[in-house]
């Protein structure tokens, strides 16, 4: 499978994901509930709750890399673990939003906290 990123492993690191972020070379979904996409989120990032994944299965390009991410990873490699079942080029961001944080990669709003 040809990627952005060097490895086909299904996890890749917060650096990763910022440096693909940046370069736009890939989705990043957030799959956490509405009450934690409000307190912090990460800019960039669409908001599709887990639950609602399914549904909104086509508004995701199956022709770009997507990562999904969450608070500490296991929503998201969830996610990825049935994406790339699906066909996509599907990724779960390492660690979640709370080591995003804790690396000091900044969230909106400037000042919320990883709930």
């Amino acid at each position: 499978m040809a990627s952005t990123f060097e490895s086909d492993d299904i996890e890749v690191s917060t650096a990763q994901t910022a440096k693909a972020l940046a370069d736009e070379s890939i989705q990043l979904i957030d799959v956490r509930e509405p009450d934690e996409w409000a307190e912090s989120h990460i800019e960039g990032a669409v908001h599709i709750p887990l639950g609602e994944l399914t549904g909104n299965a086509g508004k995701i390009d199956k022709a770009t890399p997507v990562v999904f991410q969450c608070r500490s990873g296991g929503r998201s490699m969830m996610a990825a673990e049935a994406f790339r079942a699906a066909g996509y080029d599907a990724y779960s961001m390492a660690g979640g939003l709370m080591d995003w944080d804790n690396q000091r990669r900044p969230i909106v709003p400037e000042g919320g906290s990883v709930a």
